[in-house]
């Protein structure tokens, strides 16, 4: 029986992520149609969602949150504040929410909500078609059920990995969850390249397209390291051999080494960025006066 057998579950930031983890619970048959409640503030927005898939939507987001097991929220990160703090008085004990914002650590999320029964997760862009690789974390008040919950659901995007340190859910954040720009930058790269040689465009992109697709699934299919694979195709004194020693020459790996350590020091300081504001917050309220003071 799946986890989340007679669980309501529940988006808040009912975007395309959201609509992606949506469409895999229902296409594998983890949960039915009348187990989803999804929020947004547009009726358009909303209507399109129901219509589609069959589920219950509302405008409000305290009404989506109370009496569900399991919420999604996938608001954008600048306004977990406002939405967090929306929510947070209305959430109970046995609650499970789980978080594909990108930056804000489970100290942010915690100290928002005012509820440590989190889960922090960095999905990426090929989740939309169930090919994902998402990297998640669970706080220690989180329950074995709740984390099978969370399997769960990430299993639906893709693949998944739980890990037991949530600082290399920030260095996945560098690694899988931006990854798709770096594979998406060398993909425009080649096609431009093939363009230039005198491929019509479209014929570009699907050489392109296609032999990416092929290498990927032949180095997942084999087992073997890149560096094996990649000497499987470069001959001595070959077509390839020239072709790497340029890409060595432009220092293609260090470029590639920068661009990830780049984004982890922005998840980072992204991350402190709203724990601060958490703080700040925390501290306003303290010093705010209560009713009957």
């Amino acid at each position: 029986m799946s986890p989340l057998a007679n669980r309501t579950i529940a988006t808040v930031g009912s975007g395309v992520m959201a609509e992606a983890m949506v469409i895999g619970l229902l296409q594998g048959r983890l949960v039915t149609p009348e187990q989803v409640v999804a929020s947004h503030p547009r009726a358009e927005r909303r209507n399109a969602l129901a219509t589609t898939h069959g589920i219950r939507t509302v405008a409000s987001n305290i009404e989506a949150v109370t009496g569900a097991d399991v919420i999604i929220l996938a608001v954008k990160p600048q306004m977990l504040a406002k939405v967090g703090r929306e929510i947070g008085p209305h959430l109970r004990p046995g609650q499970l929410v789980l978080s594909v914002l990108a930056g804000p650590t489970t100290t942010a999320l915690v100290g928002t909500l005012g509820h440590d029964q989190v889960v922090r997760a960095m999905p990426n862009t090929p989740a939309r078609i169930g090919a994902g690789m998402t990297v998640w974390y669970a706080t220690p008040a989180t329950t074995a059920q709740q984390q099978e919950q969370a399997k769960a659901l990430l299993s639906a995007l893709g693949a998944e990995l739980q890990v037991e340190d949530e600082k290399w859910v920030a260095m996945a954040t560098a690694v899988s969850g931006t990854g798709p720009a770096y594979v998406f930058l060398v993909m425009e790269a080649l096609i431009d390249a093939a363009v230039h040689l005198g491929f019509p465009r479209h014929i570009a992109h699907d050489l392109v397209i296609e032999t990416l697709e092929g290498s990927t699934r032949f180095a997942k299919q084999s087992g073997d390291h890149p560096a094996v694979l990649r000497n499987m195709v470069t001959s001595p004194g070959g077509t390839s051999a020239a072709a790497i020693h340029e890409l060595e020459s432009g220092r293609l790996r260090t470029v590639l080494s920068e661009a990830v350590w780049a984004a982890f020091r922005r998840t980072v300081e992204l991350g402190d960025q709203l724990e601060a504001q958490v703080g700040a917050g925390a501290g306003a309220d303290a010093g705010a006066d209560k009713p009957g003071d």
